[in-house]
């Protein structure tokens, strides 16, 4: 696969690696990725991998993709499928360096019976509730387990016959010996080992004791040689726990862990909790509903991962959280289509248009571009007819001011076509409503033609009626109609925020005939309408297209003003 382009100025983290370099104190970088397969990948986890592949690319080292799958009531194979097809959609490649924590098992047990050894972790017997009681608050110190002066001898048996599958759930944990009067209540003896008793989806009934995330993450990143351990900032008041552990074993190396501002976005939730409840509640219509911030579901809403990788790298690494506005992501997406999507007409409201003085049977083509920014991508042909579907909106019997579209004796272009004008209309007799346009054309205006120069003030795209395809468009906004999805009034929770109107399905639309045979997640940009991308759902009888994003933006108009 090749190596995406991962270019671009400084950030802190940056210049750490790049000063662990210089200083000699690393000779080769190494990163990781580790996500817990518990859900499906989003766009915020699409900034840490940019990161942690990115700065590896850079200076000539390499990231492990790890598995943080020590929870096994909440994993699945399906999640650890979902990752890896993620990431490589993404544009990065681990190559032979696949490791999962669950491989790690049985070092981290060593492990763990080495700190009781060296009294330095314990079996404490409270309940979960009575654990969370002695930890104490923020202002108030903890107080000790009772069980916390149990011997080295009785501490190791206890542990062994947890690993055996003597006691049931919760009847103990393992706990670290700190201090339980330390500040940072990471440090109050906090749980390494739980008593679970489920199946895990690689060791199967294997074990009956599972490490806690804050054990395991260190020591796995120490046994593979990680060198730079990057989190989000939540982690920020983990570092002296993680370093503790690394401290008071005998590990192979030290990585150090850094953090960085995770992504929040406007308009929707990045949180694997919410996203499941989405799911589950059926808010969304799956994981890849072309609505949610998942990578599966931007890709099937038609966006591209070099758009992602770009968004990713312009807005950095920060050391606060802050909001980045949906507007810029939605930005990157539509200067990368505009570079790479072919055009073609399509009409998602049709009226029919007929054109009096054009010939009856006749059908001529047209040539069209298809996509001016890219000069290589050459030319199609379009088939023009007497009978045309134009679009509802471009058609007013009694006009506002600077309406320059169809209009009873205005004359408008037909994109690639002819000037055509408006000579009367056919009304529904029950309804009123106008469901025919009758037009003449001026043969001389056609592209080559002698008068193919002549001004007017609008151009409309159109498709022939003898020649259309049938198409479903779905029209995607928002999930929330807020920015903020957390904002609502008490009592009630974020689903008071979505968008009634963030999907609207579109029958009966009309889309030109080069796109018979468009394959699923291809790419196009309807012109005056948008980019749109092919939907999965998409048939040879049915094609089914979501808008990817409108063409109207809103953050250039922004930096442009701000310029």
């Amino acid at each position: 696969m090749a190596s995406p382009d991962t270019s671009a100025g400084g950030n802190f983290i940056r210049e750490i690696v790049e000063q662990d370099l210089q200083t000699g104190k690393h000779s080769r970088i190494v990163t990781r990725f580790p996500p817990e397969p518990n859900g499906y990948l989003h766009i915020g986890h699409a900034k840490s991998i940019c990161l942690n592949f990115g700065l590896a690319l850079e200076h000539r080292g390499v990231t492990h993709l790890r598995f943080d799958d020590t929870n096994p009531s909440t994993e699945s194979v399906e999640y650890v499928e979902s990752i890896q097809a993620d990431v490589r959609w993404l544009g990065f490649d681990w190559g032979d360096r696949l490791f999962y924590a669950s491989g790690y098992f049985e070092p981290l047990y060593e492990y763990a019976r080495q700190l009781i050894k060296k009294g330095q972790a314990y079996v404490d017997s409270l309940s979960a509730e009575e654990i969370r009681k002695h930890r104490g608050t923020l202002t108030e110190p903890g107080k000790d387990s009772p069980h916390r002066t149990r011997s080295v001898e009785e501490n190791l048996d206890l542990f062994a016959r947890m690993k055996a599958g003597e006691f049931p759930d919760g009847a103990h944990v393992l706990r670290a010996k700190i201090d339980m009067a330390s500040p940072n209540i990471n440090l109050r003896d906090p749980t390494l080992y739980r008593i679970r008793h489920v199946a895990h989806h690689r060791t199967g009934d294997t074990w009956r004791i599972y490490p806690t995330y804050d054990y395991a993450h260190p020591i796995s990143d120490a046994i593979e040689g990680i060198t730079h351990s990057i989190c989000t900032l939540e982690f920020e008041d983990h570092r002296p726990l993680y370093d503790w552990l690394l401290d008071n074993l005998d590990v192979p190396c030290h990585p150090r862990q850094i953090e960085f501002a995770r992504l929040n976005l406007t308009h929707t939730v990045l949180s694997k909790r919410l996203l499941l409840e989405l799911v589950e509640k059926k808010h969304v219509n799956g994981w890849d509903d072309p609505r949610l911030p998942t990578l599966q579901g931007l890709r099937r809403r038609g966006y591209t991962p070099e758009a992602i990788r770009a968004f990713c790298e312009h807005i950095g690494v920060q050391k606060r959280d802050g909001i980045v506005e949906m507007a810029l992501l939605e930005h990157f997406i539509r200067e990368d289509l505009n570079r790479r999507a072919l055009r073609v007409m399509a009409v998602l409201r049709p009226l029919k248009v007929v054109i009096e003085n054009y010939p009856e049977g006749k059908a001529e083509d047209l040539a069209a571009v298809n996509n001016p920014e890219d000069l290589g991508a050459g030319t199609r042909t379009v088939p023009f007819s007497r009978v045309l579907y134009v679009e509802q909106d471009d058609f007013r019997e009694v006009p506002p001011k600077k309406f320059f579209r169809l209009t009873p004796g205005q004359e408008v272009r037909l994109r690639y076509a002819y000037i055509i004008k408006c000579t009367g209309v056919m009304k529904d007799e029950r309804t009123g409503e106008v469901v025919e346009v009758r037009c003449t054309y001026d043969p001389e205006t056609r592209s080559g033609g002698p008068q193919a120069g002549r001004k007017v003030k609008g151009t409309l795209h159109w498709v022939s009626v003898a020649h259309a395809l049938d198409a479903e468009v779905r029209l995607y906004d928002h999930l929330f109609a807020k920015a903020d999805p957390d904002d609502v009034p008490e009592g009630q929770d974020y689903s008071v925020n979505l968008n009634p109107a963030s999907l609207e399905r579109l029958a009966g639309c009309k889309v030109e005939p080069s796109l018979a045979g468009a394959a699923p997640l291809s790419r196009y940009q309807f012109e005056r309408q948008g980019y749109f991308c092919v939907d999965a759902d998409s048939s040879a009888g049915t094609l089914v297209f979501n808008r990817t994003v409108a063409l109207r933006d809103s953050w250039a108009k922004i930096e442009k003003a701000q310029q």
